[in-house]
């Protein structure tokens, strides 16, 4: 008896529908680069949004592309290689791909939205460029105030530095990111220039950085029985998979010889990486559904 597609061609869940996600699905669908579509499997991309985003909605109508939004991953079952979201809905896989993202450890300072962040290495360039608009306004050298002690706050001193900046890290947390006015008040609205510390005292710049500490979010994993590294990141190989066969983690979900992705790779470069393996899986398996034909 011959095998039906459906049984030769293999089914990635992807829990998860952010920048490495949607680079993950781009990378296989063949439209990262212009290239063929080298995977003829189907793809079903579970998105906690509820909203429908246009990067997403574009992800949609690719061939062969499912998206379900405000359904978010919940459960693994490893050994049936079942998904369970949130609402109860059950989805099968042939390869898994874990890409939920980190979380902030402390609730976000405030007024922080009026700053700019760095939480990995795909904020280098919208850094950059920000930078950039910020040098053209002050006509000079920008002083840049940068909230943050730990790789994340390195990694973004570093970017400041090689975009003209002048940084002055701070390692104590501010009670709010402010403009520089003589009464600094919060204002969201508007470009933040200095911080505000609990005992009244501020420093003053051109801008603000904000670089703090995240955490995986690794529920998802830890409900599979995954190995979780010691900075709480879902452990993967060089090639990005997990200690479960046919489940992958990539983005800031997952950590690589104790360090968050995020701050190694950029989501394209874990997409590709991923891609790879999936695609090598995939044609491993294909040739084995047909020889048992």
């Amino acid at each position: 008896m011959s095998a039906t597609p459906s049984e030769v061609f293999p089914h990635v869940v992807i829990a998860g529908a952010g920048p490495a996600a949607q680079a993950l699905v781009r990378r296989l669908a063949g439209t990262a680069d212009g290239g063929d579509r080298t995977f003829r499997g189907s793809i079903t991309l579970l998105s906690n949004r509820d909203d429908y985003p246009q990067a997403l909605l574009e992800i949609a109508e690719l061939p062969h592309v499912s998206v379900r939004f405000g359904q978010a991953a919940s459960f693994i079952d490893a050994g049936a290689k079942i998904v369970t979201t949130t609402d109860g809905m059950e989805f099968s896989y042939d390869q898994l791909v874990i890409a939920t993202g980190s979380a902030p450890v402390l609730p976000p300072v405030a007024g922080a939205e009026a700053g700019l962040s760095y939480s990995t290495i795909d904020d280098a360039a919208g850094l950059g460029e920000a930078v950039k608009d910020i040098a053209g306004t002050v006509g000079r050298r920008p002083l840049g105030i940068l909230v943050g002690t730990g790789p994340a706050a390195g990694q973004a001193e570093a970017v400041l530095r090689a975009r003209g900046v002048r940084p002055v890290r701070t390692t104590l947390r501010p009670a709010a990111v402010v403009n520089s006015a003589a009464v600094p008040e919060v204002v969201p609205a508007t470009r933040a220039t200095g911080i505000l510390f609990e005992d009244g005292s501020s420093m003053k710049g051109d801008l603000v950085v904000i670089a703090e500490e995240r955490v995986a979010r690794n529920e998802l994993a830890l409900s599979a029985g995954l190995d979780i590294g010691h900075d709480g990141g879902i452990a993967v190989g060089r090639n990005l998979a997990t200690s479960l066969p046919g489940i992958w983690a990539i983005g800031d979900a997952a950590s690589c010889d104790g360090f968050r992705l995020g701050l190694l790779l950029s989501a394209e470069s874990s997409a590709m990486l991923c891609a790879s393996g999936i695609l090598s899986a995939a044609m491993g398996a294909e040739r084995e559904a047909l020889q048992a034909a």
